[in-house]
Parts: structure tokens; sequence; C-alpha cells
């Protein structure tokens, strides 16, 4: 077989394993223009263009898969949609479609689910209970629906999540068993039944973890490297970024801690237009191959480019062009980074990072408490989370001794006693004036992708300090792995 004939999907795959992440790049969206028009092929390059970066060809190629339309492609395209920012195409789409179509369970909870993330939480409930109205036991519907509600004592949707624990149904994933564990889990702790709440938690967490388990041994040896590898000597052997300026914000932390509250404090402001958890960084390091500093010196010494770290961060800047297509500065608040800062630092030489930090118990214990959308082995088991936290916490201190100057060290318990001083903090570290509306983040309908949905359409409060201190029991095999 000639190269010619090698499919330009195969030679795409074959570039992106040599690290040529633009060739595998331009191959994917020749293959799109030019190669037979097949869902499965179209399908296949949506994949793997979302997987590097290449947002635009990754959402066209999906919506030339739609061909026959069947609600399944449909759902998977606005799913794609959404999750790259374009969650109002993704409504447009369905609001020219039939009744019967806009109202079938499955795009009910879509429908539910970006008005949630915008903060119309009465539109949300009854999006969620007109899908459980035609299918009552759905798993998915009624964990979003209890993410968005209050309950209190005597709630009928207490009783009708309970019943489902008994008899699942339908619910055949691992994910899916769990999510009624977890919404059982959040009504007991607003009813004030923390014992119950804390068994449910768990019960959730040990269904989840059936999907894998978290490699700590692995995690450390990875953690180790980069602490031994990326130093600011070892940085300097790497060629200068010629790049100057660039739009992102850089927001980062453990899960929990507070990142998603700064984030929407600073999209409050008027130069700001957004921020998510982009995960683009990592697709713009491909031509690292292993994302190692030895990954780093083979890069360069093959790059033709003579600012090979000036084209990692375009690829980045480029990433996040078609993330955010609207002019302005915007907030990186992608998690689990930690082991690329130095490339981060490295490549955006005018990047500055603000960097949460809080009470250990009362972040482990709202990661127990959350069941993440991506597999996050580590937080399915309390001793997994205590040892994810210590090998986090070594890279923290790690970059923060590294590149004190470009880290704003944030405490949350801090920030939301005085959130007035830590705004000017936060904006000035990051190169903004301080304005009066940051504090009014809350009544934003900017839609907000996270775990927290309810919680960043809420004032700064204090009412979180502290919330280990309803679970001893967690808190006490927590501490016994993580203070060890």
């Amino acid at each position: 077989m000639t190269a010619n004939s090698v499919p330009r999907v195969l030679q795409a795959i074959e570039a992106l394993k040599r690290g040529d992440r633009r060739g595998g790049a331009e191959l994917l969206a020749q293959d799109l223009n030019h190669g037979a028009p097949s869902p499965d092929r179209c399908r296949t390059i949506s994949r793997l263009a979302a997987e590097i970066g290449e947002i635009d060809t990754a959402i066209e190629a999906s919506r030339r898969s739609l061909s026959p339309p069947t609600l399944e492609r449909m759902l998977a395209h606005w799913a794609l949609l959404a999750t790259h920012g374009h969650s109002d195409e993704a409504i447009a789409e369905i609001e020219r479609l039939d009744a019967t179509v806009r109202d079938s369970p499955a795009v009910l909870h879509f429908r539910g689910t970006i008005a949630g993330e915008s903060g119309r939480f009465a539109e949300a409930e009854e999006l969620f209970r007109r899908a459980l109205a035609k299918v009552p036991e759905s798993s998915p519907t009624w964990f979003s629906l209890s993410m968005i509600k209050t309950f209190e004592p005597g709630d009928r949707d207490i009783d009708a999540m309970e019943a489902m624990a008994r008899n699942p149904g339908g619910a055949t994933s691992p994910n899916a068993r769990s999510q009624i564990s977890y919404a059982l889990g959040k009504a007991y702790d607003e009813c004030g039944d923390f014992g119950r709440a804390f068994e449910s938690y768990r019960q959730g967490a040990a269904i989840r973890r059936q999907d894998g388990h978290y490699d700590v041994p692995a995690a450390s040896a990875a953690a180790d490297r980069v602490i031994r590898d990326f130093t600011p000597e070892t940085l300097r052997k790497l060629r200068p970024s010629q790049l100057t300026g660039q739009r992102s914000l850089f927001v980062t932390g453990l899960p929990r801690s507070g990142t998603t509250l700064v984030q929407q404090l600073l999209t409050a402001h008027s130069r700001v237009i957004g921020g998510d958890e982009v995960n683009l960084l990592k697709p713009a390091l491909l031509p690292t191959l292993d994302f190692t500093y030895r990954g780093a010196i083979a890069y360069q010494e093959r790059a033709a480019s003579d600012d090979p770290w000036g084209d990692i961060a375009r690829d980045y800047d480029r990433f996040i062009t078609m993330r955010f297509r609207e002019p302005g500065l915007v907030v990186d608040k992608s998690l689990g980074q930690s082991t690329l800062i130095g490339f981060l630092l490295h490549s955006l030489p005018d990047a500055k990072i603000v960097w949460l930090r809080r009470n250990a118990e009362d972040a482990a214990l709202s990661c127990f408490r959350t069941s993440f959308t991506a597999a996050t082995h580590w937080s399915w088991s309390i001793a997994d989370i205590a040892d994810h936290f210590r090998i986090e916490d070594r890279l923290f201190e790690h970059w923060r001794s590294a590149f004190a100057d470009r880290i704003l060290v944030v405490p949350y318990e801090d920030m939301v006693k005085d959130p007035g001083e830590w705004i000017s903090a936060i904006a000035e570290h990051v190169g903004l004036d301080a304005e009066g509306g940051m504090e009014r983040f809350h009544e934003s309908d900017r839609t907000v992708r996270t775990a927290s949905v309810k919680q960043v359409r809420s004032p700064v409060t204090t009412d979180r300090i502290g919330a280990a201190g309803r679970y001893p029991l967690f808190s006490k095999e927590f501490d016994a792995v993580y203070r060890r």
C-alpha cells in the first residue's frame, strides 16, 4: 500500500504518534473536506479532532455525521456543542425541531441541564420533571434535579429516590447506579441527617470504583519526576518562547477549593467574556508526546521552527479563540494541570496563575460528595482522596517555591471572609482593575459547567467553612492517611 492510498485519518493518527499535532490536524481537516461522506468516518474525525484541540473541525465533522439525523446522533452533537461553550447553538437547533423531538425525555433532560447551567433553575426543574413524567426511573434526571433543588424533611422526591435505590430499574452502568446514591446523599445532608448522607456518598463512590482504581504509586512517581525535572534552572535549557501577550487568566487548585468562585468573580469584569474548564493546554502540548521534560527536549530538538514553545502557545491561543469566539479575556479554570505548570509558564511568558487553597478536610469531603462527570478515580475512596491531596500538595509547594512572582495563592477561607480585599488582589495579579460589579457575580446569566452549579449562583458565603465537622467519620478516615 502506497502512502497516498492510506486513508488520511490513519495518516493523521500516525502523525500524532510522531508528535506532529499540526500535521495530524491538517490531515483530519483534509479528510473531512475531501473524503467519502460517511457518518461513521465523520464521527471518527470529530472524536480525534476534539482530542487534539481542533474544536471547529470536531464540531463540523459532528454536524456532517448527522445524515441521517437520528436522535442519538443529534444528542451527541448537542453535547459536543455544549462541552465547547456553544450551548446556545444546540438550543437553537432543538427549537427548530418538531415538538415530538423537543419533548422526548432525553431532549428534555438536555434542555434542563443547559437551563440549570445558565442559572434558570425553575425552568430546569420544570424540564426535568417533564422528563421524569415520561421515564420515572431515569437515574441521570433524578440526579440532575437533585443538584438544582434544596431538600427539606418530608420531601416526596426523597421517597421516590429511595424507591429507586431499592430497585434501580434500567440503571445498568456503575455511573448511573451511583447517581441515585449521590442524589440521596445531598438530600440527607440538606435535611441534617449527616450519618445517612455519609453512607449514601460512600455507597455511590463504591459503585463508581468498579470502573477503576486510582494508581497512587504511579501518580506519586509522576509528581516526583516533575519536581525533579522542572525547575527554573532546567527550564532555562528550553528555548525561550517568543510569544507576547495572551488572553487567558489561569485559575487552578484542587477541585472544590473555590476555583469556580474565582472564575465567576473574574468573568463579572467588563474585560472578561467568559471562562471554563477548557482543558486545552494538554492538546497543545501533544508534540512533547509524553508531557515530560525529556519529551520537551526531544520536541525542541526535532522542531523545524525557531520558536517551538511559542508555537505551543500559539496553538493553545488558537484553541481558546475557537472555544471563545468573542474578543476579550477569558478564564482558564482547567483542573488537574499541576504536572503541566512548568510548560504553561514557559510557553506563555506573560501568564499569571491564581492558585486556590482550602482546608484539606473540607475540600476532601466536598470531592467525596461530588459525582464528577469525568472518571475521577481518586475521588471514589477516602484513602485515595487523601493520597491524591498529599501528591497535589507537593506539586503546589514546588511550583510556589519556583515561581512565587507568577503565582498568587488565595486561601479560600480568607477570600470568603473578605471578598473585597481578595477581589482587588486577584484583579491586580492578573492585570485588571477591580470593578464593583465583581462582587455581584451571582447575578450573571452566563453558562457555568460545574459540579457546583447551584452554589455559583449564590452570593459569597462563609457557610461552607468547617463543613467536614459534620462528618466526623469521614474526617477520621481522611486524616489517618493525609496526616501520616
